[in-house]
C-alpha cells in the first residue's frame, strides 16, 4: 500500500484538493487528481479532473450540503477510489499566520486556538481554512494535518517594511504590515532559477501575483524584501471584489458620516469593491476586457494604473530592477493585461515582446531580447508548494 498526501484550500464556498504520490517529494508529474466542491449551502457541485484534464468524477451533492458535510464527501471519495493507497497526511492553505508562524506546522489543538485568533484580520480566509482543519479532525483524528502559511514567505521583512506609522505599543502588539500570497512566492522564488537563469533569481525581481485577490512582492535573491499587502490581504492592488489600498479616512468617513456598522464596511471593502465595485458588472477580469461597457475599460484601466504605481514603489524599495514576473490567473493567462502594465513600465526599461507575450504557453519570457529588464510569466502551483512542505515534515520527509 502506497501513501498519498491531500492538499486543502477551503473557502466560504467550496473546498478545493488536489492529492499527490508521496513515495517522494512531490512534483507535479505526482499529481494523481484535482477538484474541488463549490457551491456550498446551495446545490454544491463536486468535481474532480485527471491531470490532463479528463473529468474523473462529477456529481452533485444534496441541496444545502455543508463545509462538514462535503468534507465527509471528499474523504469518503477518496479512501473508495484509491483503495490501495492510505491517505498519510493533510495540508491545508491558512492564509494568516500573524507573527508566531514563519513556516508549516503540525496542527494542534493549541495551533488550532492561536489561527482563530486571526479570524479578524482575514475574515474572507482564515475562519473557513480553520473550520476545515476542525471538520477533518472530527472525521480522522489521527490524520497528521499541516497548516501552511500565506503569511510565512515575508516573516523576514526589513522591520521598516513592516512597519506602520502608528504609537510603538501598537506595533509591538502586532499591527504591522504581514503580507500574503506567499506560498505563490516561494513557490515561483523556487522555479524562477530554472525558468529565467540563477543570474536573473539573483537579482531585483518583482512579482504581480494577479487574479481575484491580487499583491506584488520585491524579491532580492528570491527572498522577499517589499511587499503590497499589509495587516489584512485588503491592502495594495485593486482586486476581483476587494478595494486595495484606500486612505484610512474614508473608513471613517463611512462610519461617522454614512452612518455604517464596521460588519456593513467590511462587506463594502472585501466583497462589494475591486473589479466589480468600479465596473457595476464583474469582479471577472475575462468578463472585463470582453465587455464595451465604459465602466469595464475603466475598471481595468485603474487595475492596470494601480500595479503600474506600486511597480514603481517596489523598485524603488530594491534600488533597480532587473526582472519582472506575472503569476496568478490574470498574469498567466491574460496576455493584454501583461501588454498594458509593460507599456506603463517603459520608464523602467522593460521592452515587450508582443509576439511572445501574446502566444505564450507555460512558463517563458516574453521581453525583447533588447529589453534592459527581462519580463517573464510563470504559473504559480500553490498546491504543489504546499505538498512539499506535509512531504517535508510528514513521515516521507523524514
Amino acid at each position: 500500500m502506497s501513501d498519498v498526501l491531500l492538499v486543502l484550500n477551503a473557502g466560504s464556498s467550496s473546498i478545493k484538493f488536489a492529492l499527490y504520490e508521496a513515495h517522494t517529494e512531490p512534483t507535479a508529474e505526482h499529481l494523481i487528481c484535482e477538484g474541488g466542491i463549490g457551491s456550498l449551502g446551495h446545490r454544491p457541485h463536486f468535481k474532480v479532473v485527471n491531470p490532463d484534464g479528463a473529468t474523473r468524477h462529477d456529481d452533485y451533492l444534496p441541496e444545502g450540503a455543508s463545509h462538514d458535510d462535503a468534507m465527509a464527501v471528499l474523504i469518503g471519495w477518496i479512501e473508495s477510489s484509491f483503495p490501495d493507497q492510505r491517505l498519510s497526511a493533510v495540508g491545508h492553505r491558512v492564509v494568516h499566520g500573524g507573527a508566531l508562524f514563519d513556516g508549516p506546522v503540525h496542527v494542534t489543538s493549541d495551533v488550532i486556538a492561536q489561527l482563530r485568533s486571526f479570524d479578524r484580520l482575514a475574515p474572507l480566509h482564515q475562519p473557513h481554512n480553520v473550520a476545515a482543519i476542525e471538520a477533518l479532525a472530527k472525521l480522522h483524528p489521527k490524520l497528521p494535518q499541516i497548516a501552511c502559511f500565506d503569511t510565512a514567505f515575508h516573516h523576514r521583512l526589513p522591520e521598516v517594511a513592516t512597519a506602520f506609522a502608528l504609537p510603538r505599543k501598537l506595533t509591538e502588539q502586532g499591527v504591522r504590515r504581514y503580507g500574503f500570497h506567499g506560498l505563490s512566492y516561494e513557490y515561483i522564488a523556487g522555479r524562477l532559477p530554472d525558468v529565467a537563469g540563477q543570474a536573473v533569481a539573483d537579482g531585483r525581481v518583482v512579482v504581480a501575483h494577479l487574479g481575484a485577490g491580487a499583491s506584488m512582492c520585491a524579491m532580492l535573491r528570491c527572498r522577499s524584501i517589499a511587499t503590497t499587502m499589509g495587516f489584512t490581504a485588503l491592502d495594495g492592488l485593486m482586486m476581483g471584489s476587494r478595494c486595495g489600498e484606500l486612505d484610512p479616512g474614508v473608513v471613517l468617513y463611512l462610519l461617522e458620516e454614512k452612518g455604517m456598522a464596521p460588519r456593513e464596511i467590511e462587506d463594502l471593502l472585501y466583497r462589494e469593491s475591486g473589479l466589480l465595485g468600479v465596473s457595476g458588472i464583474s469582479d471577472d477580469m475575462r468578463t472585463l476586457l470582453a465587455s464595451d461597457d465604459p465602466r469595464a475599460c475603466e475598471a481595468i484601466e485603474l487595475f492596470v494604473y494601480r500595479i503600474s504605481r506600486e511597480l514603481g514603489s517596489l523598485a524603488a524599495a530594491l534600488g533597480g530592477l532587473d526582472a519582472l514576473v506575472f503569476t496568478g490567473g490574470i498574469g498567466e493567462h491574460a496576455a493584454e493585461i501583461r501588454r498594458r502594465v509593460c507599456a506603463q513600465a517603459t520608464w523602467l526599461g522593460v521592452v515587450l515582446d508582443p509576439d511572445a507575450n501574446a502566444n505564450l504557453s507555460g512558463a517563458g519570457r516574453i521581453s525583447a531580447p533588447d529589453s534592459r529588464v527581462s519580463v517573464w510569466a510563470i504559473p504559480t502551483d500553490e498546491d504543489l508548494m504546499i505538498a512539499r512542505h506535509v512531504w517535508r515534515l510528514a513521515d516521507g520527509g523524514r
